[in-house]
């Protein structure tokens, strides 16, 4: 049995465990991915990423949990032009959202989680209509962070502009992507707010103090699972 289709049987021989390893909105997020790479475009472009997206869901799982580790072994993967070589999506789904719920979430974990996630929003922020005005009038979506406020709606961490004129700097396009910021925007908010021990310092303080390679760099390492 080749390693990617390996993978495939372990996934669905570990489902209950993978839902148990995963918090609800850990698990929410895979299914996501999943759901992307099953209906992703025919460009191998496309393809790749949303495989890698997947791959980035089960980040969370333990260090030596059997589908973690067989990923990590067809970590080339990303290269293939067709991730139906990888793992069958469309089947995956199928069985993973069979999976019964892991149960509510614990009120310590919840409030560790809402915690958070109102620490990133207290960072600097712009509205989604001031960050337009920024980028002269077209936002980059797809290469920015955008957290949801309950109250302000979207808001832009404003690390990600330029502090003098209009504009994003590329590294941070780079890294946005690398993180998958479309899809996992409060992941990628916490990297680059949070201190890095590997960087020797928060990400988004170190921007244009430190060469952009090694912020990019830095974020690779995290994504293919060396830091």
């Amino acid at each position: 049995m080749s390693a990617e289709r390996k993978l495939e049987r372990l996934i669905a021989e570990h489902r209950e465990s993978i839902r148990e390893c995963l918090e609800a909105d850990q698990y929410a997020l895979l299914l996501e991915r999943l759901r992307a790479l099953a209906s992703a475009p025919a460009g191998p472009r496309e393809r790749r990423r949303a495989l890698q997206g997947v791959r980035l869901a089960l980040l969370p799982l333990p260090l030596d949990h059997p589908v973690r580790l067989a990923f990590e072994s067809v970590r080339g993967a990303a290269v293939l032009d067709d991730p139906s070589d990888v793992l069958d999506a469309r089947l995956l789904l199928t069985l993973l959202e069979e999976v019964p719920a892991a149960g509510p979430v614990a009120p310590e974990t919840a409030a560790l989680l809402a915690q958070a996630r109102q620490w990133l929003l207290g960072a600097p922020a712009l509205s989604a209509a001031q960050a337009r005005l920024r980028c002269g009038g077209k936002l980059p979506v797809h290469e920015l962070i955008a957290l949801d406020d309950p109250e302000l709606g979207a808001r832009y961490p404003s690390f990600q502009f330029h502090a003098e004129g209009p504009g994003v700097p590329a590294v941070v396009r780079e890294v946005n992507r690398v993180l998958m910021a479309e899809v996992d925007p409060w992941g990628a908010a916490h990297w680059w707010l949070s201190g890095n021990g590997w960087l020797g310092g928060t990400p988004a303080e170190l921007l244009g103090t430190v060469p952009d390679e090694q912020l990019s760099g830095a974020a690779r390492a995290l994504v293919e699972g060396e830091l």
